[in-house]
């Protein structure tokens, strides 16, 4: 029985990286633009539907797929940024979340006009084919990666945010807008690279995705579902939080759904309750 739970558990933490990498993007923007960006989750969705395309129907190779997938939806959020979202940051998260929401019915229509609304999965990478045994049982390789994957993202963003000139800028303009200005940071061009990083981070785990992930219109919409909980458990702004909750929310999807079948959702958003009735700031939340 520990070995079927650990074996579990492994599984909870594969799924745990997808909710990171799409949840960090959202944390991010949120944290320095102060957009709570729903659409954030159609940015998933496009990733998924350009790998695709890259791989599965161009046949490209899968690491030049990754990245021309996280360049397609890289021109998408700076497009997005600069026509829509520069002119909401100071609104109130009530006309944010309006606004958002419409892009996400405006992308799932746009995704069956140009690929149909049949779900479609891409043919898995033939160096990812098989399995490890891992507790007596198959462990694909692929999970493996994806969890390594996603904690080189959490190491790669640490660095960048902490160890650089540019991270130094985010943190100087999350903290106080205003005097970031006055000390000569450009405020519109950092928050458009800052909302363009984002959209690649939720396009990465679109694309990581594709092989072992249906993609379908409407995907986004579940996921970024999952993503909210992830940052209101974590504490909204906070990547440590939002990394955090992503394994909570992971790992008891995993177990629900081995234990509790018909309650896995139920589990989690009681999970939220309870963080939200102990500490409404969320885990790590200022």
């Amino acid at each position: 029985m520990l070995e079927k739970l650990l074996y579990q558990g492994l599984i909870g933490l594969s799924f745990s990286m997808y909710l990171w990498l799409l949840s960090a993007g959202l944390t991010l923007a949120f944290g320095v633009l102060g957009v709570l960006n729903f659409a954030h989750g159609s940015l998933f969705m496009l990733g998924a539907y350009a790998s695709f395309t890259f791989y599965g129907k161009l046949g490209l190779n899968f690491w030049l797929s990754i990245g021309l997938s996280l360049a397609s939806v890289g021109i998408v959020g700076a497009i997005l940024e600069g026509l829509f979202f520069r002119r909401i940051y100071d609104l109130d998260l009530p006309y944010q979340l309006i606004l958002t929401f419409g892009f996400i019915l405006i992308f799932d229509d746009l995704v069956k006009m140009i690929w149909g609304g049949v779900a479609m999965i891409p043919p898995m990478p033939r160096f990812f084919e098989g399995n490890l045994i891992v507790f007596d049982r198959p462990f694909p390789i692929y999970n493996l990666f994806i969890i390594f994957a996603g904690l080189a993202v959490a190491l790669i963003l640490w660095l960048v945010l902490e160890k650089t000139w540019w991270g130094r800028m985010i943190r100087a303009s999350a903290t106080d807008r205003e005097m970031a200005g006055a000390i000569g940071i450009n405020i519109p061009t950092l928050f458009t690279t800052v909302f363009v990083f984002s959209a690649m981070l939720a396009a990465v785990g679109g694309a990581l995705g594709t092989p072992v992930r249906v993609v379908a219109p409407g995907i986004g919409t579940a996921m970024i579902v999952q993503a909210f909980v992830i940052t209101v458990i974590g504490g909204l702004g906070n990547l440590k939080g939002a990394f955090v909750g992503a394994l909570i929310v992971g790992i008891l999807t995993s177990f629900g759904i081995l234990l509790f079948p018909v309650f896995e959702l139920f589990i989690i958003f009681v999970v939220m309750a309870i963080v939200l009735l102990v500490r409404p700031e969320g885990l790590f939340g200022k």
